[in-house]
């Protein structure tokens, strides 16, 4: 499998497309169409046919065309890039990419990835894919001053939880854990007490879809 080179923490800004003339025609024949970078989350929940059946029908197409090298360049580029290959990636089962999205995730280079990264791994949905979550919850729920991915992290890995019979969430949550350590001190969570359930309820929605995909694939 190619390897994306992961380059540091922290949010960066997105490459200039205009100096890889292949990561911008990769972008224009898998990301933009039609916008779909943007359609690729809580909105493909409000779309409906037979807006949802093209789309569903474009985007399996494309996961069975695109090959590993394109995906890996995907994930070399900016949000818009990174979060549409992350999708490709879940709806075609490629399981190889699994470290390689959780390393992104981890590192956090950009905003706007963290759910698909999630949905990926949720839909994956195997023991290592809950070690890879809780790595994220074990350096981010330290960081009240960061509203990065916590929430759909912990909403991705509760759903695992589920699935498998495991309780990786369970020390989070507990009392005294770093999840309520962390809704306590981030300025930001201060009116939600607890995003949890609307989080693992999010997840399972959109790896049902991804199933639907998956299985349309």
């Amino acid at each position: 499998m190619a390897q994306v080179r992961i380059s540091g923490q922290g949010r960066s800004r997105d490459r200039d497309l205009h100096d890889d003339a292949e990561l911008l025609a990769l972008v224009r024949r898998y990301v933009t169409p039609e916008r779909r970078y943007l359609k690729l989350g809580g909105g493909l929940l409000r779309m409906q046919s037979p807006d949802s059946d093209r789309f569903m029908r474009d985007l399996c197409e494309d996961a069975g065309l695109i090959n590993a090298d394109e995906i890996a360049k995907l994930l070399e580029g900016g949000w818009r890039e990174r979060r549409t290959a992350a999708w490709l990636v879940a709806v075609s089962r490629r399981t190889e990419f699994r470290e390689c999205l959780g390393e992104l995730l981890l590192a956090s280079e950009v905003c706007c990835t963290g759910l698909a990264y999630s949905v990926a791994m949720a839909s994956f949905g195997t023991a290592r894919d809950a070690d890879l979550l809780a790595a994220y919850l074990d350096r981010y729920l330290r960081r009240p001053d960061l509203g990065y991915d916590q929430t759909v992290v912990m909403g991705a890995l509760q759903f695992i939880d589920l699935n498998l019979g495991s309780g990786q969430a369970d020390r989070f949550r507990q009392p005294g854990g770093l999840w309520k350590q962390w809704l306590q001190d981030a300025p930001h969570m201060q009116d939600d007490p607890d995003p949890a359930p609307h989080f693992l309820s999010l997840i399972r929605r959109l790896c049902a879809l991804v199933d639907e995909y998956a299985e349309a694939l």
